[in-house]
This record gives C-alpha cells, sequence and structure tokens, in this order.
C-alpha cells in the first residue's frame, strides 16, 4: 500500500517521564512517512523532559487535565481527527508496516484488534510469554501489544472506563468482543524488557497473574496497585501493568 491511503490514523501515545523512550517511538511511526496519519502525546504531567523530547519532533503534544492512562488515552481521542485510533504505549515499537496492517485489518471488517509481541531482550524465557501472544485469549492481551480500534466503535463503548485506575485495555477489549470480532495483526510490536531487568522473570509473572486474578474477582484497583507495587521494582515511580 502507498502513502496516499484514504484512511486518516490517529496514533495516540499516553506517557508519564518517557523522556528517554519517547523519541525512539516518534521516529519509528514517522519512518514510513504516511501523510494520513496524526501522531498525538498525552501526557499525565511529567516531571522529567518528555514535553520538550516530545515536541522537537513536530507533533500534538497535551498534557491531560485528569492523570491516570485511561484518562489520557480518552483526552488524546478527544482531540484526534482520525477515523481510527491506534494506541500505543511509550515503550513499545510497531512495524513500519503498521498503517497498511491496520488498514487491511479494517477493510476486513475488523473495528478492533492487536500485534503479537516480542521483547527486545535475547532471553530465551522471554520467548515463551511472546509465543503466548498470538492466543485469542484475554489473558494473553495488554496494552503492550498497542491497540487500534474505529472512532465509531471507540465512541459507542464511550471509550476507556475512567473508573479503571489499571488493566483499562482488557476492560475495553471485553465490551468490545461482545459486539464486534477482534483481529491479532500476525506481527510483532517490539515491547520493552525493562520490567524484567529490574525483577525476576518469575516475580514479574507472580505479579501479573495476581493482578489478573485480583481484577476478575473485582479487588479495589488501588489493593491491586499496591500489591503489584510491593512485588516489583521499576525505576519509573509509575509502573506500566
Amino acid at each position: 500500500m502507498s502513502t496516499d491511503s484514504t484512511m486518516l490514523l490517529s496514533i495516540i501515545i499516553p506517557t508519564y517521564n518517557e523522556g528517554a523512550n519517547i523519541q525512539k517511538l516518534i521516529h519509528q511511526l514517522q519512518k514510513p512517512a504516511h501523510k494520513n496519519v496524526e501522531i498525538i502525546v498525552c501526557d499525565g504531567g511529567s516531571t522529567d523532559n518528555t514535553e520538550e523530547q516530545a515536541s522537537a519532533l513536530n507533533i500534538a503534544f497535551y498534557t491531560s487535565p485528569k492523570k491516570g492512562r485511561a484518562q489520557q488515552l480518552n483526552y488524546g481521542a478527544s482531540k484526534s481527527k482520525g477515523s481510527v485510533l491506534y494506541f500505543v504505549h511509550a515503550d513499545t515499537l510497531p512495524p513500519t508496516t503498521y498503517l497498511e496492517d491496520i488498514e487491511n485489518a479494517i477493510n476486513e471488517g475488523f473495528s478492533i484488534g492487536c500485534y503479537r509481541f516480542q521483547f527486545d531482550s535475547d532471553k530465551q524465557i522471554l520467548k515463551f510469554n511472546a509465543y503466548c501472544t498470538r492466543f485469542d485469549r484475554l489473558m494473553c492481551r495488554g496494552g503492550d501489544q498497542s491497540l487500534f480500534i474505529t472512532k465509531n466503535l471507540f465512541a459507542k463503548l464511550n471509550g476507556y472506563c475512567e473508573l479503571h485506575k489499571i488493566m483499562e485495555d482488557y476492560d475495553i477489549i471485553t465490551r468490545a468482543r461482545k459486539i464486534e470480532k477482534f483481529k491479532i495483526i500476525p506481527k510483532n510490536v517490539i515491547v520493552s524488557a525493562r520490567k524484567y531487568d529490574y525483577n525476576s522473570y518469575l516475580k514479574v509473572n507472580l505479579a501479573n497473574l495476581l493482578a489478573f486474578v485480583m481484577y476478575y474477582a473485582k479487588v479495589d484497583h488501588n489493593w491491586i496497585i499496591r500489591v503489584y507495587k510491593k512485588l516489583l521494582n521499576h525505576p519509573n515511580s509509575e509502573m506500566k501493568y
């Protein structure tokens, strides 16, 4: 597919203290020089140089009135012009074919979907986690895989639920799948393994499993966050879930 696509794609990136990562992602998104792509960074009040780093690359930068990933994603979507939204975490690198991939999925009749992923690490044990992302099971999903969704479907779902302090991606996928088919694009985004660099493999997977179980047991989100942060170390105070 050429860069004269008729679909306008709005890429929305939530950030909090991602100055070390944001330019790498934006450069990756700008490599194909697609004319029908807009890039929006929606920040949660970073205290580092995230805004300076992002704004230097000629993209739209907004600070969300409310801090929180669901709030930032919704605010970014409210500023978008595209007919399709593509939500990407700051430490994720989509393939340069992302516009073609998403447009093909839309043309196949899918209004929502994601990629598989692989880690930016040579550790063999992490390949098992990556392999599982090819399976169509909710537990194998996550915001790290990035998420595309038509603006019409996003509006019908009233966007991300802002009551979700964590795992907002699970919630929107669950609601969307009740009315639409879900596409897993058979290509990989590259995901940072930084969480595993600061913690053991078993500890990270235990924390993820506990968060998943607690979420489905409808445990208060503040408790899930507290348990998660107690189990894991991370240099960024706003740990990813």
